[in-house]
């Protein structure tokens, strides 16, 4: 081939690869244009400028970007659900939308239009859209505090202590949704809670993620329990942090909560019965896992040994289930109580069984 054609083919490839880069230029910024809030990999930057900061918007129109940022929706972008904003926004104050939950979320419209709440209210009246999370993101405490929003608590106590003993003490360690959704499996959700006084374990009050990370100097506070850093915490490491001195202020707090929760909302007959909760059994709540707190306002769960739960009493504080938390010892203590108790009445039938014929005797005489 002659050179003055090489060079032509060369400059032919120039021109080519020169094009590609052009067109792919282009299509970017043809892509960018759709979302004139923000490129690609940033479509919510432009909002946020102004719905993060509470000095421009308030109420529910205020976006935190922390706790937004993680979210699926984030993931989306504004506008997707926000698809009719315009470039006159926001002098236009309507929420400018024509997506609803429905469209993403069918299967749980349909299963929540037949509750008793569908009639009260939207999926807003409980879920805030700019602050979604999965359910092992969300602490019990505030799933309780979702239904606390429209239930007072001195209405649930009542309501519940018809027919549930040492009721603010169960309403303490099981979430809502434990009970009022068709739930399959549960766990034990295990959380660092303040002891701050005698309504600690019906009430608990969890540590924030920033008190934490002054406890542990700014270290990973997974390590506050977590001691050989491994990712999975045994029941020693949860012993050895109920005895350390150091944490006299702050106790393991275990509640029962869903794997996944309905949004059926209705009480269904087995919730009715002990043995739901207080039956012995490998499969009955003996996950367990302890959930810690993120700075964006969500939690992350860590393994527990199995059998955390088992070894109650020792491993965490003030917390004994019955039949599926079973402790040798206490069971042990428990015998030991019911024979001494039964030892005097037994003993002395046995005493008179023994000496009938002499009082026979005696009073015959």
């Amino acid at each position: 081939m002659k050179r003055r054609d090489i060079s032509f083919l060369t400059m032919q490839s120039i021109i080519a690869i020169l094009l590609f880069v052009f067109c792919s230029t282009g299509t970017d910024r043809a892509q960018a244009a759709d979302y004139s809030f923000g490129d690609g990999t940033g479509k919510n930057d432009a909002c946020l400028e102004c719905h993060k900061n509470q000095t421009k918007v308030s109420g529910l129109n205020y976006i935190d970007p922390k706790k937004f940022g993680h979210t699926t929706h984030a993931k989306f972008g504004c506008t997707t659900c926000h698809d009719t904003i315009t470039s006159t926004h926001p002098g236009t104050k309507s929420a400018a939308n024509t997506t609803s939950c429905g469209d993403c979320h069918s299967e749980i419209i349909t299963q929540y239009s037949t509750s008793v709440h569908a009639k009260n209210t939207a999926c807003s009246g409980c879920h805030n859209p700019h602050r979604v999370n999965t359910a092992s993101e969300i602490a019990a405490t505030d799933m309780n505090k979702q239904c606390a929003a429209c239930h007072q608590n001195i209405k649930i106590v009542a309501s519940h202590a018809k027919w549930l003993p040492q009721t603010e003490l169960h309403l303490g360690a099981i979430a809502c949704v434990s009970c009022h959704s068709k739930a399959e499996n549960y766990v034990i959700t295990i959380y660092i809670a303040k002891r701050d006084g005698a309504d600690s374990e019906s009430k608990p009050e969890l540590i924030a993620y920033e008190d934490l990370q002054k406890k542990v100097g700014g270290d990973d506070i997974q390590y506050l329990i977590d001691a050989n850093r491994d990712n999975y915490i045994s029941l020693d490491e949860l012993r050895n942090f109920n005895r350390d001195p150091d944490n006299k202020s702050i106790y393991l707090k275990a509640i029962m909560t869903p794997v996944k929760p309905t949004h059926s909302f209705q009480t269904f007959d087995n919730r009715w019965d002990c043995t739901f909760c207080h039956a012995s059994g490998p499969k009955i709540m003996q996950t367990s896992f302890v959930s810690f707190p993120n700075q964006n306002g969500t939690f992350r769960k860590v393994a527990v040994e199995k059998g955390a739960t088992m070894d109650a009493l020792r491993a965490i504080p003030n917390f004994y289930l019955m039949g599926s938390t079973r402790n040798g010892t206490l069971n042990g203590i428990g015998l030991l109580i019911i024979v001494g108790g039964m030892v005097m009445p037994v003993g002395h039938g046995f005493l008179r069984f023994l000496s009938r014929k002499n009082r026979n005797k005696g009073e015959q005489s």
